[in-house]
């Protein structure tokens, strides 16, 4: 039987719209949706069906019995599982309180659900991996804005000059945001790219300037005084919706395109061009605030700097600038239902809204938690579930994160693929593949907002489930049935959309309903109470800092250097066939790239005596950690740096098309769980030096007997 779906990806965090047909229960076509993407989806995405029918992955409910982190495993019923999981989180209940409990995801649009869950056992201790992700650049929005990093998004497509610092956009691959950035550029638009390597995106940019690792928020100063000094900013915007203007000129005085040079190690020139360029595209200029944000000391300052730039051109609200994500109130319309519950009156356990007032308390500070169970401070941790996280792979140091865990009596992984901390947990619940579950409908805003759904194309191949059952299974177990009140995918569905008027049978057109069908702006002539901050404007000067005692503007503190010969800054990121650590063992994706290289800079390769295609040992600051990898010999990596691709070095045995292969960047971060920005909350991922020598593996010049 042929059967033809639209589906939302689910091989990446960006979640595409797609169009998957089917035949006999066998996928045999996936394509972006036609309706959204034109029928454009990435290798990551095509490569879905070789997840599914992959055979190592968990094929069912595992129950360790042997050692944490020795892969003894035996196979368990679903009903098994349940009740095991249930009866130790009654029993830490009873004995430590629902408090010593954790539930981490990787956030998204679903994380509704999980933190209902959570609250509703009555834990407060939710969180996910925004500490080693975005959770800079939200609170800096929320410091100048009112509203977190998503509360803004970016017309790219009709913009005349799209700036990004390190946002590596085409390997991080969102599609449809890709394709907007490719039509500016048909249209004449400029992209100006920062970072310390080249990159995919850097080789598309019509500037790149290759920075001293550190020094982001140096060129960001040096733009907002050339920008200050020539007068490239709306003053009609600053005078009505912004306060601390004059400070910021004060403050900006000394940051000249002079110092700026000598800081970042590009010219002086190439930033006063630069900004000419900004005048000229003014204010349809956009200054992305960053993504993966979670990198240097300052890098929530640096994300501010962006923020401010964008005030600058007074960019906001219009057409190739910046946008508020319109909902279903803006067009008249009302929302659907999500799974909720209010969390409970207990102070979490990584000290967010208690000791940390300045925080966002949402998900937390993930890193915080692991020194506090170590203590047992504020209260003892005694189990955590991480669903579709794997702290060991996304955090610093997973050694010591070991010695916090070993204190659970219960630790849980929620996966479609083994990860690290899966195979240190005490059970593994597979999850089944995106191709094979349903989700709840989620809300998508917007220009033009959106009701999306994922539906499943095929039945699970093996015994797997999706995530909205193994939470209504466990809540059922654990009486939680009044926030978990559904039995089927359907009586959730029928539930969510009751208000809105719609059923099911609207989304079969295209796979979403559309709630607006022209884009919506606001006035804006008329933006007065969309700044959430205390003074209802946006502050350049946070009061929300202030009482912290953080400054507004940090003066900028030159990065540290290596602090001995032989030792560089180690650089992370991504690329574009692979989700991090998740795919690195798909059939097809490993194939593309089944191991990362170390990227050095030809002058320093050529001290070590390195080419490209030799060995190179590389080694974490105490030594405890290191590995051997190929060099990638090239002038695109500043001197001061190496470069990897994040994900590989994994050591579980049962993935052997990437048993440790490569290097694994967070066992080389060690001691940087506590290296963490005091005024973000991100950790400082790009703050860790390492040993680089040339490997005695290298084969090269040894002579045959």
């Amino acid at each position: 039987m042929k059967k033809s779906v639209y589906s939302i990806c689910g091989m990446c965090t960006v979640r595409c719209p797609i169009r998957v047909e089917s035949q006999d229960n066998e996928v045999t076509w996936i394509e972006g949706n036609p309706h959204q993407l034109n029928g454009a989806l990435c290798a990551k995405g095509t490569a879905g069906v070789a997840m599914m029918n992959d055979s190592e992955r968990p094929q069912q409910p595992l129950i360790r019995v042997g050692d944490r982190g020795a892969g003894r495993w035996r196979k368990a019923s679903w009903d098994e599982a349940f009740d095991f999981i249930a009866d130790k989180l009654k029993t830490i209940k009873k004995d430590f309180g629902p408090e010593a409990v954790i539930l981490s995801s990787r956030g998204g649009p679903w994380q509704g659900m999980y933190k209902a869950f959570i609250h509703a056992y009555g834990s407060p201790n939710y969180t996910n991996h925004d500490s080693t992700c975005g959770r800079n650049t939200h609170h800096a929005s929320l410091s100048i804005n009112g509203v977190g990093r998503k509360g803004f998004a970016y017309d790219i497509k009709n913009a005349k000059h799209l700036v990004l610092f390190g946002r590596d956009m085409f390997s991080s691959l969102r599609i449809a945001e890709n394709n907007q950035t490719l039509d500016m550029l048909d249209n004449g638009g400029r992209l100006t790219y920062v970072d310390v390597r080249q990159t995919m995106t850097g080789v598309k940019a019509t500037r790149f300037f290759q920075v001293r690792p550190g020094t982001d928020y140096a060129l960001a100063l040096g733009v907002i005084h050339q920008v200050i000094k020539k007068g490239y900013y709306d003053k009609d915007f600053l005078k009505r919706y912004v306060t601390g203007f004059d400070e910021l000129c004060t403050f900006i005085e000394e940051y000249t395109p002079a110092w700026t040079a000598k800081e970042c190690d590009v010219k002086e020139k190439d930033i006063i061009a630069f900004v000419e360029e900004i005048g000229e595209d003014r204010p349809n200029v956009i200054f992305h605030p960053g993504w993966n944000l979670a990198r240097y000391n300052d890098s929530f300052y640096a994300s501010r700097a962006m923020h401010i730039l964008n005030v600058l051109m007074g960019n906001i609200e219009m057409k190739g600038g910046l946008f508020i994500p319109k909902g279903p109130g803006d067009c008249g319309k009302k929302g659907i239902r999500s799974i909720d519950c209010a969390k409970p009156d207990i102070k979490r356990a990584d000290g967010i809204g208690w000791e940390y007032k300045h925080f966002d308390k949402g998900p937390g500070l993930a890193h915080l938690f692991i020194n506090r169970m170590i203590a047992e401070d504020p209260y003892p941790i005694r189990a955590w579930i991480a669903m579709r996280h794997d702290p060991f792979s996304g955090m610093p140091d997973p050694e010591k994160q070991k010695i916090a865990m070993d204190k659970c009596d219960l630790l849980v992984s929620i996966d479609t693929n083994y990860s690290e901390f899966g195979w240190y947990s005490d059970i593994i619940l597979p999850e089944s593949t995106y191709l094979e579950r349903d989700t709840p409908i989620v809300l998508q805003k917007g220009l033009k907002p959106r009701l999306a759904v994922r539906r499943k194309a095929v039945e699970p191949k093996n015994d797997s489930r999706s995530s909205w059952e193994i939470f209504t299974q466990l809540a059922n177990r654990l009486g939680l049935e009044d926030t978990f009140a559904f039995k089927t995918i359907e009586d959730l569905w029928k539930w969510q959309l009751e208000p809105t008027g719609y059923t099911m049978a609207d989304f079969e057109e295209k796979g979403f309903i559309e709630l607006s069908d022209s884009p919506i702006f606001y006035d804006r002539d008329k933006l007065d109470g969309q700044f959430k901050t205390p003074s209802g404007k946006i502050e350049i000067l946070s009061e929300k800092l202030d009482k912290a005692n953080l400054p507004s503007l940090k003066p900028f503190v030159a990065p540290d250097k290596a602090p001995e010969k032989g030792m560089f800054r180690l650089i992370y990121g991504k690329v574009a066939v692979h989700t991090q650590g998740h795919t690195t063992n798909n059939p097809l994706l490993s194939e593309l790239m089944p191991t990362n290289t170390l990227w050095i800079n030809s002058k320093q390769a050529k001290k070590l005596g390195v080419v490209s295609g030799d060995l190179v040992e590389i080694s974490s600051k105490d030594k405890s950690y290191n590995a051997t990898v190929a060099a990638h010999v090239t002038d695109f990596v500043h001197p001061e740096a190496v470069f990897t691709t994040h994900g590989f070095g994994k050591a579980i045995p049962k993935q052997t098309r990437n048993y440790l292969s490569g290097v694994s960047d967070q066992k080389l971060m060690i001691g940087k769980l506590d290296d963490w920005d005091k005024a973000g909350g991100g950790v400082n991922l790009c703050e860790a030096f390492v040993y680089v020598k040339k490997s005695i593996r290298n084969t090269k010049g040894r002579a045959e007997l």
